[in-house]
Parts: structure tokens; C-alpha cells; sequence
């Protein structure tokens, strides 16, 4: 079992940045953000491998954010940098034993999520 908590989450006006965290009880797991706008189905938005750190992103968020670990301090980051207001929604990570991939039914442990509201 891998429990997760995210946290960082709050309203920040379009162009601005914030830094999600999420503390993993294990940090021996592939891990991944997704987010969940309203109305919206769940959405990949970055996930890292355990070992050498390898990254994916998202297309929409490319050049923006940057997923990133400090297993040290057992957390996951995500570094969002000119946040857009369609950048609004609940952001939740998730680790899996297994792939860094975009899917999200490859995961089998997930946090609460924390609320990211951008205004324009």
C-alpha cells in the first residue's frame, strides 16, 4: 500500500506559478499528476519513473510544467509555470509498481487531489 497527499493547490491569476507537492509513504513507484476538471474526464498531465527520473508530459503543458522527485524527502513535485485559466481543475498524483505511462488505469494508488483555480 502507498499512500499519497497532495497539497499546494489554491487560486493564482492566469500567467502566475504554483509548485504542487505529494508526500508518498513509498517512493519506490512510478509516479504521475492527473487532473480532473468539472464535467471533464480525468486527464494525464506528467508522470516520472523511480530510478533515472525519466519524464512525460502532456502536450498542453509541455515547456510549462516540470514533474520532478526528491526521494530523499519521499515527495513529488510539479512546477507549473504561466498558468492558463483551462489549466483549472483538481490535480490528484498517483503511483503504480509497473510504467510511467499516461494511462490512467495503470495506477494503483492515488491521493485526494488538491483544487488549482486559475482566473483570467
Amino acid at each position: 500500500q502507498v499512500q499519497l497527499v497532495e497539497s499546494g493547490g489554491r487560486l493564482v491569476q492566469a500567467g502566475g506559478s504554483l509548485r504542487l507537492s505529494c508526500v508518498a509513504s513509498h517512493m519506490a513507484y512510478h509516479m504521475a499528476w492527473f487532473r480532473q476538471a468539472p464535467g471533464k474526464e480525468h486527464e494525464f498531465v506528467a508522470s516520472i519513473s523511480p530510478g533515472p527520473g525519466n519524464t512525460m508530459y502532456t502536450d498542453s503543458v509541455k515547456d510549462r510544467f516540470t514533474i520532478s522527485r526528491d526521494n530523499a524527502k519521499k515527495t513529488m513535485y510539479l512546477q507549473m509555470n504561466s498558468l492558463k485559466p483551462e489549466d483549472t481543475a483538481v490535480y490528484s498524483c498517483a503511483a503504480s509498481r509497473s510504467t510511467y505511462s499516461s494511462r490512467r488505469n495503470d495506477y494503483e494508488y492515488w491521493g485526494q487531489g488538491t483544487q488549482v483555480t486559475v482566473s483570467s
